[in-house]
């Protein structure tokens, strides 16, 4: 079986992204094969000789000192998650185990603190954005949906995802950089691999996003719907990593101000099952037979 190259496809993705004028180059009248910088740039900007930053690309060499990976991560001016994500795909021994069914089990208290945000949706995921638990609220905002357990499933395979999610690019490029910063914390999770397979096998446009590379946490930031019970939404979300529980992320919706959400999550609520308690999720997505448990991973390996 090919040994995968994750860290080697990273640093080639990332360097792509950066123009020579971004790096502080001249930028020449020569032809450039490639869009970004060249190997040799990326080399003598980082203080690398350019054979050992080619080895580096393709997997020659697989263990590049913290010093090497500063200057990597300075030169493709890599945000804090992003140096994260290459530290750990240089060292993948360094980052822990797989989640087991314990970790993403919400607490007791955690479950009483999403009721008392009646009048705030409130979910949790855990790191392959399976919604493992829900207030009503929460569990309305999604309930029309068959891939309502899974938010990457929901926004890449759902049909009416593009209508649901009015800013729908946004939501896709936000969820493919976290579904990579999620990568960091569990390198060769085969839950998390198994889920980024089979969206490049059925998505064509998290497979654009996905080569874009992009990592970063969603921490907080606005959300518009169209939903079809209640119409336009326009939230604000703020996410939450629980100290007890840190492979799971609380999500909190709240209206934006000066628009008509507030009345419509009212609405929402109304409409929605009669009150009950935060509801937990069976924590590993929607179920599949068949065809759809054997998910082939793209050639690159998914984490690269």
């Amino acid at each position: 079986m090919k040994e995968r190259n994750e860290l080697g496809q990273y640093l080639k993705a990332r360097r792509a992204r950066i123009t020579p004028a971004q790096a502080g180059l001249m930028e020449g009248t020569g032809y450039r094969r490639v869009p970004g910088l060249r190997r040799e740039e990326v080399a003598a900007l980082a203080g690398l000789s350019a054979d050992y930053y080619a080895r580096l690309e393709q997997g020659r060499e697989r263990h590049p000192s913290p010093s090497v990976l500063k200057a990597l991560a300075r030169v493709l001016q890599l945000n804090p998650d992003a140096q994260r994500y290459l530290f750990a795909l240089a060292s993948p021994d360094a980052v822990g185990e797989p989640a087991g069914p314990a970790d993403r089990e919400p607490g007791p208290n955690l479950l009483a603190l999403l009721d008392d945000w009646s009048a705030h949706p409130a979910i949790v995921t855990d790191r392959c954005m399976n919604v493992v638990a829900a207030n009503a609220l929460g569990a309305a905002l999604y309930d029309s949906h068959p891939n309502r357990d899974n938010l990457a499933r929901l926004l890449f395979i759902d049909d009416a995802s593009h209508t649901f999610f009015r800013d729908w690019e946004t939501v896709a490029a936000s969820t493919v950089a976290s579904l990579r910063a999620a990568a960091s914390h569990r390198i060769g999770d085969p839950e998390l691999r198994s889920l980024v397979g089979e969206l490049t096998l059925h998505s064509a446009d998290f497979t654009r996003h996905w080569r874009r590379a992009e990592v970063r946490e969603k921490t907080s930031g606005t959300l518009l719907l169209r939903h079809p019970q209640v119409g336009d939404l326009d939230l604000a979300y703020e996410t939450l990593r629980p100290s007890a529980s840190p492979d799971l992320l609380v999500k909190v919706y709240r209206a934006r101000p000066e628009t008509s959400t507030r009345d419509r999550l009212a609405i929402l609520g109304s409409l929605s099952a009669a009150p009950r308690p935060a509801e937990r999720s069976s924590g590993s997505g929607r179920s599949r037979s068949g065809d759809e448990e054997r998910i082939a991973e793209p050639p690159s390996g998914p984490f690269a």
